[in-house]
């Protein structure tokens, strides 16, 4: 089944912003979503991270994923978390086959492209652990045997922030392995109106195309481990995430890993833009997606720890 879901095309021949401007495009073709948002949505693919949604039910967060993974004519499969949902029943398992009396392996959703995990918090932690190897390694284990999953492989999962009864918080290890958190939040009233006219006669997302293949993708993701990052801005980012360490609101502040987080997003943002290097913005605009699922803060919350980090942001030097 991996071994399916590998691109067998040749990447299109443009520049890495042409090639994400042709995807954002074709996102926006069917959900409405605002740019800043939809450039760090981007920047995750291209990092080669994963995005975690924190939003109330309705905001578009699966069609977003469905319109990306339209976007990319990529495998999407979607998977609804509830407290009886067992590990196996999203890494697959091995069933006898009675003709030719033997296990065959069938593969669960975790085999796809691009995979939306819904309201992963009303998962058991027993079942939130079995997406780890998958996100941190893209491949899976299951009977003794490891499988490898198909590339590029894009994971978003969404949590009610709101709804906490029937629920079980994640925990830091798999905060740890989602790129950036983030929200989309409420439309203003003008896309909200641009809403109602799409969804008025027709269906969004019919009217997205494939706008890359699977190939153009695997090619943004290396050209982005090209980006350049200067060695102060490599010092700029340690100071970041010792501040976090050492701020007095902050339980846990982010870890080494949490640092190379950092500056991958840097690297994808900075390749969206053009650029085949780091600026201190692009640090910025990224940091508080990136490090505030990451930071545990004594008053608890997305919120505070993000309002942390812009207080780090305010008061680390940023280099000349």
């Amino acid at each position: 089944m991996a071994a399916m879901l590998e691109p067998r095309t040749r990447p299109t021949a443009a520049s890495p912003a042409e090639l994400l401007a042709r995807l954002a495009a074709g996102i926006q073709a069917a959900a409405v979503v605002e740019p800043g948002k939809l450039r760090l949505i981007l920047a995750a693919l291209v990092a080669r991270g994963h995005l975690l949604l924190e939003d109330v039910p309705g905001l578009g967060k699966t069609l977003v994923a469905k319109a990306l993974a339209k976007s990319l004519a990529a495998d999407f499969k979607r998977i609804q978390c509830t407290p009886d949902l067992l590990p196996s029943d999203i890494t697959g398992s091995s069933v006898f086959d009675q003709r030719r009396q033997e296990f065959q392996f069938v593969p669960g959703p975790l085999f796809a492209h691009v995979v939306l995990v819904d309201e992963i918090n009303r998962a058991t932690p027993r079942t939130q652990s079995s997406l780890l190897e998958a996100m941190a390694e893209g491949q899976v284990t299951s009977d003794g045997v490891t499988r490898p999953l198909g590339q590029p492989f894009f994971v978003i999962a969404t949590q009610n922030p709101v709804e906490t009864s029937g629920t079980f918080p994640l925990p830091e290890a798999q905060l740890d392995r989602f790129l950036f958190s983030l929200s989309l939040g409420y439309p203003g009233e003008a896309a909200e109106v641009l809403i109602l006219e799409r969804e008025e006669h027709a269906n969004p997302l019919d009217a997205v195309q494939p706008a890359l293949t699977l190939a153009d993708v695997l090619h943004l993701q290396q050209a982005a481990l090209a980006v350049a990052v200067a060695r102060p801005l490599k010092e700029y980012l340690v100071r970041l995430v010792s501040a976090t360490r050492a701020h007095p609101d902050v339980i846990l502040g982010v870890s080494p890993r949490g640092g190379v987080a950092l500056q991958r997003a840097a690297q994808a943002l900075a390749l969206l833009a053009g650029r085949d290097f780091v600026t201190p913005d692009d640090v910025k605009i990224v940091a508080p997606a990136v490090m505030g699922h990451r930071v545990l803060t004594r008053s608890r919350g997305l919120a505070a720890a993000q309002a942390v980090v812009q207080s780090i942001l305010a008061t680390v030097r940023v280099p000349v």
